[in-house]
């Protein structure tokens, strides 16, 4: 999780100006979902994205 903190932090949050709690929220729900579950590569996973890995091994 710490990892996966600081990727957010880095990727995501670090430079963000959000009006208000609901956009922030909005803005991290579509990162995670959008990006980091479907097309980010995670070496811990063979250099697959979570959703190809799940996919190869379900």
């Amino acid at each position: 999780m710490e990892s996966f903190y600081r990727t957010i932090k880095r990727e995501l949050i670090q430079d963000s100006k959000y009006d208000n709690p609901e956009q922030a929220q909005n803005e991290i729900f579509k990162y995670i979902e959008l990006y980091y579950n479907t097309k980010r590569i995670h070496s811990a996973l063979g250099y697959l994205s979570p959703t190809q890995f799940e996919e190869l091994n379900s």
